[in-house]
């Protein structure tokens, strides 16, 4: 089986600031990391090559410096990885993100299972996994939180939502954003660095991958941030609620739908 994990690199820092004329990170000078959810689609996929066996592929699109992020898949067990870097890619929103990644999809080429954490933790959006499945035209589960039965050109799994859980099947190829319920991702080794150090990634530009031009980047992003505001504090104030059990209860209840919890 071989298996796209999409991963992306974000800023390691609660710190990051927003550029007021473009409203994106500013995301020089700052530690960058791999999206933390992507750790978990990256050792679902290793899971089910040590299951099935085949090949995991990881994917990123970024600088140059997203290398780092590549590096450090391979060290955990992924086989190759590939970048997608071009000055073209700039600006790109989730909907032009993920037309770039499906059309590097299309290259790599007999692709049976592409998976991506839920999301990434600097958009929150949630919507490039559910993108590349639109623009391969292939079927998907999102929230997926086990997945089983691995065979016959299908798999089954088992999806978080509101109400709790359901349990579909998918036909391959498909693709599959998770959870963090799904697993514990594996710590990588030295030797495994080491390794990883030594493995040679393409670069892939929007002409390696066959993009059109007015698909990608910020004129082929159909959306526009215009406004940014920090999250509001928090507020530091303690309530001691007193009584008896019926009472603290009763209480309880009503400052919390005074705040609009429930």
């Amino acid at each position: 089986m071989k298996i796209v994990v999409c991963i992306k690199q974000v800023p390691g820092t609660n710190d990051a600031k927003i550029d007021p004329e473009t409203k994106r990170i500013i995301r020089e000078g700052i530690k960058a990391v791999m999206n933390p959810f992507d750790t978990y689609a990256l050792e679902e996929a290793i899971r089910i090559k040590e299951k099935v066996g085949g090949e995991v592929i990881v994917l990123t699109m970024g600088p140059q410096r997203a290398e780092l992020i590549l590096r450090e898949a391979l060290s955990v067990g992924a086989d190759r990885g590939v970048l997608l870097s071009d000055r073209a890619f700039g600006g790109s929103d989730t909907w032009a993100t993920s037309y770039a990644l499906s059309k590097a999809i299309e290259k790599i080429g007999s692709v049976d299972l592409v998976i991506c954490g839920k999301q990434a933790i600097d958009g929150d959006t949630a919507q490039v996994g559910p993108g590349i499945a639109a623009h391969l035209g292939w079927l998907q589960a999102t929230y997926v939180m086990a997945i089983s039965d691995i065979g016959n050109g299908r798999l089954t799994t088992k999806r978080m939502h509101e109400d709790g859980w359901d349990r579909c099947t998918l036909v391959l190829p498909a693709v599959l954003t998770v959870v963090k319920d799904i697993n514990q991702p594996r710590i990588p080794t030295l030797k495994g660095r080491l390794a990883a150090q030594n493995v040679e990634i393409p670069l892939w530009t929007a002409m390696d991958i066959g993009a059109e031009l007015d698909k990608i980047g910020l004129n082929g992003s159909p959306t526009r941030v215009v406004k940014t505001n920090p999250p509001a504090g928090r507020s530091k104030t303690t309530l001691r609620i007193e009584g008896t059990p019926t009472e603290c209860v009763r209480k309880l209840v009503h400052e919390l739908r005074l705040r609009s919890f429930i």
